[in-house]
């Protein structure tokens, strides 16, 4: 197997978690950001690494994305965003976009990530959804559709890529100390955490050693697989 890895969203939060964890691992890996110049320069420089920018919303930003980063054995989809508020607050414009950037954008990378791997009978992706994605949120309707709709594709191309090598999973985080949690103040963190049985808000590096499992041939055997990583927070 390849060791060249591609992390979207891998600026910050859980994506620069991970991005860290595979550079740890061995893997030839590239930081993706769209707005976030500043931390996507200093992390490629930590790991001697590129960073390119591309907003995955535009499909031709992506081929241009996966044309200057090659063919990749590892895809990651990370890039992300969240709405907060009531669905009657809402506009179209907010639906499209979040479903834009947390589902198109994991299906256009998917498609320019695929070819090679198909071509080579080997091959990884893992999509990052969330704990909303399979209970949703009270207030996050648009932000729970989207991550939804990330298990049904790990399902179905884990099913149709299987013949060629290529595993499909999905990680599905929990409450995560990342920017997407600045919204909240004390109080409200502090009760997520009570939420969560292990009693504490997950880190990105929780996850990142998820990811990085499942990127190892010691996940050979696995596929197909919407594994939470959320302290129990959904039992």
């Amino acid at each position: 197997m390849g060791k060249t890895a591609l992390v979207t969203g891998s600026s910050r939060g859980i994506g620069a978690a991970a991005l860290r964890r595979l550079a740890a691992e061995g893997w030839d890996v590239t930081v993706h950001y769209n707005e976030s110049e500043a931390a996507a320069l200093a992390l490629a420089k930590e790991l001697g690494v590129r960073a390119l920018q591309a907003d995955v919303t535009d499909p031709a930003q992506v081929e241009a994305l996966f044309a200057a980063a090659g063919p990749v054995d590892l895809l990651v989809c990370s890039a992300g965003v969240a709405r907060y508020g009531l669905i009657t607050d809402g506009d179209e414009d907010d639906w499209r976009r979040v479903l834009a950037v947390n589902t198109d954008g994991a299906y256009r990378c998917c498609r320019a990530a695929v070819p090679h791997m198909v071509r080579q009978k080997a091959g990884n992706i893992i999509l990052v959804s969330s704990v909303w994605g399979l209970y949703g949120a009270s207030c996050e309707a648009v932000y729970s559709a989207s991550k939804a709709a990330l298990i049904g594709l790990t399902k179905a191309l884990a099913k149709e890529l299987g013949p060629s090598g290529i595993r499909v999973n999905c990680v599905a985080p929990g409450v995560i100390d990342t920017d997407m949690l600045a919204r909240f103040d004390f109080a409200d963190r502090q009760a997520l955490a009570d939420d969560t049985p292990l009693g504490r808000i997950g880190q990105p590096e929780d996850v990142a050693e998820l990811i990085a499992f499942l990127a190892s041939e010691k996940a050979g055997f696995i596929t197909g697989q919407i594994i939470g990583c959320d302290g129990g927070f959904g039992l």
